[in-house]
């Protein structure tokens, strides 16, 4: 019978393990997990003021949304910003490509995937940073960006947005600003939190200021100097 590989994977979870090999697993994935704090620490530490553009690895370069993801990209370089991605294709690849046309910092925190992803070519080869555990990336993401901006994208793209939406409305770090590009995309989304976790007390109205809903790029550029130019801009913790 031919296993596969998400049945190992559950399987291997529910299986004994006897403590020398529970130690050792998890001794030596502890080193793994601090060498890509210590290298993402040492890399983005010295690229200055930076946003991180989220959105699809799945957008193709026909959409439109790819074109707007690379003229944000480029917008932002121009007006003295380092550009982060995901380090992927799609929407990541975009953004990369905008930065590197426009001479700026291109920076990929690419996340090691059994399928999807790999570093696109657009990002400096000395700003290209692979992970494997999630978690890890995400620190990074928020620990070196002055702003997200978040153009259409799935599960990962939404991780990432409430993530950050969840450590300002906690005030684990900094109010720095959240845009969404793409008004008909979002409008479903925003919609649904207004009349689902609002009306059920599960947010405060105050939470619907934790981000913006634009339609180009220059509007998306426009929300993040409108921060830079209140406040002293480095590591948000």
């Amino acid at each position: 019978m031919i296993v596969k590989k998400s049945d190992y994977k559950i399987k291997k979870a529910f299986s004994e393990k006897d403590w020398n090999e529970i130690k050792t697993s998890d001794s030596w994935q502890i080193f793994k997990i601090l060498s890509e704090f210590v290298d993402g620490f040492e890399t983005l530490s010295k690229i200055g003021p930076c946003v991180s553009v989220f959105g699809s690895a799945r957008t193709k370069p026909s959409n439109r949304y790819y074109k707007l993801a690379e003229d944000v990209g480029a917008k932002l370089t121009q007006n003295g910003y380092g550009v982060i991605t995901g380090g992927g294709p799609g929407i990541m690849e975009a953004a990369n490509k905008g930065a590197k046309k426009a001479k700026g910092k291109s920076v990929g925190l690419n996340i090691v995937l059994p399928f999807e992803q790999e570093a696109n070519k657009y990002i400096d080869p000395d700003k290209v940073i692979n992970f494997n555990y999630f978690f890890v990336r995400k620190v990074m993401f928020m620990k070196y960006s002055q702003g997200f901006i978040v153009l259409p994208g799935g599960f990962g793209t939404m991780d990432e947005l409430f993530e950050a939406m969840t450590l300002i409305q906690t005030k684990k770090i900094g109010k720095f600003p959240i845009v969404l590009v793409g008004k008909e995309y979002w409008s479903g989304m925003v919609s649904w939190i207004k009349a689902t976790l609002l009306e059920e007390n599960n947010i405060n109205v105050g939470d619907l200021d934790l981000f913006t809903i634009v339609d180009t790029a220059d509007e998306s550029v426009s929300q993040i100097d409108k921060f830079y130019s209140k406040y002293l801009l480095k590591p948000n913790f």
